[in-house]
């Protein structure tokens, strides 16, 4: 068991919408690959959410890119 923060991925155009509290409480658990997936068709691998501490790093810069990014084009 792992309490995982998204928080400070949650920016860009497929992430970023997660941070409608409604939208990112329609989480569920794919049947098939047994990872979280949301409506608007996010999905985080299940080896990601296991190793999360060794990702978390790197998922918040691309989450800062993102979001730079989308700054630049918006």
């Amino acid at each position: 068991v792992r309490e995982i923060n998204f928080k400070p991925v949650l920016a860009g155009p497929v992430y970023g919408a997660l941070q409608d509290e409604e939208l990112f409480k329609q989480v569920s658990i794919d049947a098939e690959v047994h990872t979280l997936v949301w409506p608007n068709g996010v999905d985080v691998d299940p080896e990601t959410l296991h190793e999360w501490p060794t990702y978390a790093d790197e998922m918040k810069r691309m989450a800062e890119r993102w979001a730079t990014t989308m700054a630049k084009v918006g």
